[in-house]
């Protein structure tokens, strides 16, 4: 039977979800760090922010996002464990081709980001948090492919680092905190000093951040939109092609 690279991506992507679907509890332990983000910096926030508007219209969105981060930076350790397995190998001498192997994986995190969203707003809307509906739909949009490069990317870092399990966790933690830090999930950078601000400007998520919180404000078009959209798109195609090339030469 003729198949085809949707068709073995769409093989792969069902065979990563399985695992998720029979163990939701998964998601909830990837919240772990979000949430205790939520309890212990929430009670710390002003009633506004500089710029005006909810302190917590302004940290969910960014607390969305570093779920996002925390879950997708990590995904590539699953991958890792197949090669240490061996499983990896025999994927690679099935009829698949081997860009399914990376595209399905990644367009997995899909749904373990939406499902951390939703229970992200879901446990801040008793607590005032109040996101505007279309915005909020474009928001999951925006982080979803933003999810999808960054787990291709945290993917291609499993297949460098193959056996070296240390090596994946140093580089993962090593890039995880300054990048979280620089796009001003927890705190705002606007009035930092200005080599955190230049810092920052170079940091794709810092866009990404900026443009959650302005949709779920219910800023649908805007400048702002513009850049975290085309930042998410950079990323995500970015990231797939950097995958390929690596699955192909896994």
């Amino acid at each position: 039977m003729s198949t085809t690279l949707v068709s073995d991506t769409a093989v792969v992507f069902t065979r990563e979800l399985r695992p998720v679907l029979r163990n939701p509890f998964s998601l909830v332990f990837t919240m772990v760090q979000p949430v205790f983000f939520l309890a212990l910096f929430g009670p710390l926030l002003p009633d506004t922010v500089p710029g005006g508007g909810s302190a917590l219209q302004w940290f969910v969105p960014g607390i969305i996002v570093m779920s996002c981060l925390f879950a997708g930076s990590v995904t590539g350790s699953n991958l890792q464990f197949e090669i240490q397995t061996g499983s990896h190998e025999r994927m690679l001498v099935s009829p698949l081709r081997r860009p399914a192997l990376i595209v399905g994986r990644s367009l997995k995190e899909i749904v373990p980001i939406m499902g951390q969203a939703l229970i992200i707003m879901a446990v801040t809307v008793p607590f005032g948090f109040r996101p505007d509906p279309a915005g909020a739909l474009l928001g999951l949009l925006l982080i979803a492919v933003f999810g999808v490069g960054l787990g291709a990317l945290s993917y291609t870092l499993a297949l460098a680092s193959k056996d070296q399990e240390w090596l994946f966790w140093t580089v993962q933690q090593t890039l995880l905190f300054p990048l979280l830090l620089l796009a001003g999930m927890l705190l705002p950078i606007d009035d930092g000093p200005g080599w955190l601000r230049t810092l920052a400007r170079f940091n794709p998520l810092t866009y990404v951040v900026d443009a959650e919180r302005a949709l779920f404000g219910g800023e649908i078009v805007s400048a702002t939109v513009g850049y975290g959209v085309l930042a998410a798109l950079g990323v995500a195609v970015g990231g797939l092609l950097i995958g390929i090339r690596a699955m192909r030469n896994a």
